[in-house]
């Protein structure tokens, strides 16, 4: 598709609380999903009987369909109208949520879960840019902040509210869930939400969208199914299927510029800011570790320390709630140290993550044989430490997402603002589902050999080393 500039129709400036709170739901039950299916894995591999590279790729696969679709969903969304995007995003999100609430095998999940994260893809992206397209000043700073909030407090809510659901009710419950929330939102949202749509009318890349998601789609599978069945041919068929559908990814993304089509991967703008060439690497990496941490810590607390699924979320939680204190810090700090908040934000994750290894590697029969009724004063240290650690884990995010997000975009021009934050957040989705898929993978191979203490330390040393291999990285990253 070319791109055009045409006048439009914008909304008026003016936008009610209850629709605010309306179109806050996209990105609150987006990042729910990611988090709330956390706590239920365990659980679906015992009732669907789902191998440890199936369960990575239900997780996976929600982060592989958001990341495949947020760019074109941001256009979509500019081209028909936001709110009708929304809508459609909503609605599907929300038939997706009850499919795989209903799936009776994991085939079925599986693809309900993909769908369910192209669906998202169509709805958050339209919440923060009706913000910016209905409010200005004060008020619109407000709604930005509460849209940036709403993804830290799914992430808490996701893991406590995943494990009660999974323990009162069934896994099936951490999905069924969005739909009456979804039905609600649907029933107010023509009312509460005006129209908005772009000026300038900027064509979809459908086929740089469909190679980036023949790529992807292939790397996963392979990294999934790679380390625990033994790299069979199919897999290496798979990596060269990936390889190929990237260079032609890249290669198209070049020329696209040429015949008036704005690509789907802006290598230009790439190329161009030395903040987006240096940080990208660097943020893949970073959320690669974060997925792979997220996915591991569920299955050692579950299958190897024996806990229920709504203590594994209160486990996590020290996790998340020192991530939500922190990031309001995180402006406050980047006034007065700039990047050393990022290498401040890897060096304090790197110690939280030390301590959890070592608790793990020291302590695992200790944590295995506490008795609720009755937890004697070295079991206490023991699960303090742990706690202290896992907050230091969070703090760490916290401080290295806030940092990063605002370095890899310093140097994009005003005018590429939005397509450059596009690329950021699918990468950040890609490098999420690369760690489920692959590092996680190689942890349920190590542990499922070996025993899962085997493997929780094994996958503790390289997220403490790839967190502190980044650091030398950091310093190179242009001030935020």
């Amino acid at each position: 598709m070319t791109t055009a500039t045409a006048p439009r129709t914008q909304a008026p400036d003016t936008i009610r609380a209850g629709g605010i709170l309306v179109l806050l739901v996209g990105p609150f039950l987006a990042g729910l999903d990611f988090f709330i299916v956390n706590v239920a894995l365990p659980t679906i591999r015992r009732d669907l009987g789902a191998s440890p590279a199936a369960l990575g790729l239900v997780v996976a696969g929600y982060g592989t369909g958001y990341a495949v679709l947020l760019v074109l969903g941001g256009r979509l969304g500019d081209e028909y109208g936001r709110r009708r995007l929304f809508v459609v995003g909503l609605a599907a999100f929300t038939v997706t949520s009850l499919a795989a609430g209903l799936a009776p095998t994991t085939g079925v999940l599986l693809a309900a879960r993909i769908m369910q994260g192209a669906s998202a893809a169509l709805m958050v992206p339209q919440t923060l840019a009706t913000f910016r397209a209905v409010m200005t000043g004060t008020a619109r700073g407000r709604a930005v902040a509460l849209y940036t909030a709403a993804g830290g407090v799914s992430s808490i809510v996701g893991q406590l509210l995943g494990g009660l659901l999974v323990s009162t009710l069934s896994w099936r419950a951490v999905f069924l869930v969005n739909v009456p929330v979804g039905l609600v939102a649907l029933l107010f949202v023509r009312r509460a939400v005006p129209r908005s749509r772009s000026a300038v009318r900027v064509g979809a890349d459908v086929r740089g969208t469909v190679a980036f998601a023949v790529a992807l789609g292939a790397l996963l599978v392979a990294l999934a199914e790679g380390p625990a069945s033994g790299w069979p041919w199919w897999t290496w068929i798979a990596l060269g299927v990936s390889f190929v559908a990237g260079v032609a990814l890249v290669r198209w993304s070049v020329v696209a510029p040429r015949r008036g089509v704005s690509p789907f991967l802006p290598v230009d703008l790439i190329r161009g800011a030395t903040s987006m060439r240096r940080g990208l690497p660097t943020l893949v990496v970073f959320f690669v570790l974060f997925g792979t941490f997220m996915f591991a810590f569920s299955i050692v607390a579950q299958d190897g320390l024996r806990l229920g699924p709504l203590a594994a979320g209160v486990a996590i939680s020290p996790v998340m709630i020192a991530y939500v204190v922190s990031s309001a810090r995180v402006p406050a700090l980047l006034a007065r140290s700039g990047r050393a908040v990022l290498v401040g934000g890897l060096v304090v994750e790197a110690a939280g993550l030390a301590l959890v290894l070592a608790v793990l590697a020291w302590g695992w029969q200790t944590l295995v044989a506490i008795d609720p009724s009755g937890v004697r004063p070295g079991q206490v240290v023991l699960l303090v430490v742990l706690g202290v650690g896992l907050a230091l884990v969070g703090c760490g995010q916290a401080l290295g997402v806030g940092c990063l997000f605002r370095s890899v975009l310093s140097e994009v021009p005003e005018a590429s603002a939005g397509v450059g934050g596009g690329v950021l957040v699918s990468a950040q989705q890609t490098a999420i589902a690369l760690g489920v898929a692959g590092l996680g993978s190689c942890f349920s191979a190590v542990a499922g050999g070996g025993g899962v203490q085997t493997g929780a330390v094994v996958i503790g040393v390289v997220l403490v080393v790839g967190t502190a291999a980044l650091v030398p990285q950091a310093l190179r990253l242009p001030a935020p």
